[in-house]
């Protein structure tokens, strides 16, 4: 073959998608399973809200995520967030689910800055494993057997999407260490995650320093917690949430290649 007539170079795969209202919009794609496999490219999505998509300016983001090819929208607030910031556009266009994990709200902003950030944070986690055990199944079962590619997010992509995430490429058996640096990456965002809040909140003074930090310690704690409580984190999502071995092989079946 010539190198004329060669076939041009694929595009390369990009863990960080660009656009101008969403921050922390990620492709799961690349990690690698135990068993060899790697997690497809342009499959699953994590995120932060896609209410951020509507209203005025925001066409060229829309086009860019229907250019994704979505079908499945998982959205992990509140109702009364959703209220409040407004949910994806034209969600008739999508399989959408609202599914609450989290059940006790807190104030992030107006956190004690004396307090280890990091273990209250995990234990703000292990609230969450505990009370949204029934949205966690939900929403990891519409992963594997709802219309892909699939998203799911919060609000800045960061707490209850990073603790989906760690879950679902648990159980596609991708390794801890890269789970965890999964979940760090959203460290990325926090510069623009801020001032999202402070522009959203001109009266207001934000007391807490790690609003929107991610460290690895806070999912390593959290971890560890299940471990201690459940044997291991797989051990959680199968005793506790009800994650059946057919819905792990369904995931795998989708999400691995």
């Amino acid at each position: 073959m010539t190198e004329q007539n060669a076939a041009a170079p694929a595009p390369p795969h990009r863990r960080h998608i660009e656009f101008d209202r969403l921050h922390n919009f990620r492709d799961l794609g690349g990690y690698r399973s135990a068993d060899g496999r790697t997690v497809a490219w342009g499959a699953l999505y994590r995120s932060d809200s896609l209410g951020k998509l509507a209203g005025a300016g925001a066409g060229a983001d829309w086009d860019r995520f229907l250019g994704l090819g979505i079908r499945t929208v998982i959205d992990l607030r509140y109702p009364w967030e959703i209220e409040a910031k407004g949910r994806i556009p034209e969600p008739e266009r999508f399989t959408y689910a609202n599914l609450s994990i989290e059940h006790r709200p807190y104030d992030q902003a107006a956190i004690d800055p004396d307090v280890d950030p990091w273990r209250y944070l995990a234990d703000r986690f292990a609230e969450v494993t505990e009370d949204g055990a029934e949205e966690i199944r939900r929403a990891i079962e519409l992963i594997a057997a709802g219309p892909g590619p699939a998203v799911f997010h919060c609000t800045s992509g960061k707490d209850r999407t990073g603790l989906i995430a760690a879950f679902v490429l648990t159980l596609l058996d991708v390794s801890e260490e890269e789970v965890l640096a999964d979940f760090a990456l959203t460290e990325l965002a926090t510069a623009r995650l801020t001032a999202d809040w402070h522009a959203a909140h001109p009266g207001r003074t934000m007391r807490w320093p790690s609003y929107g930090r991610a460290p690895e310690r806070i999912l390593s704690l959290v971890l560890a917690d299940l471990t201690a409580r459940y044997g291991s984190p797989a051990e959680y999502l199968r005793a506790r949430v009800g994650i059946t071995p057919a819905t792990t092989a369904r995931l795998r079946e989708r999400l691995l290649r």
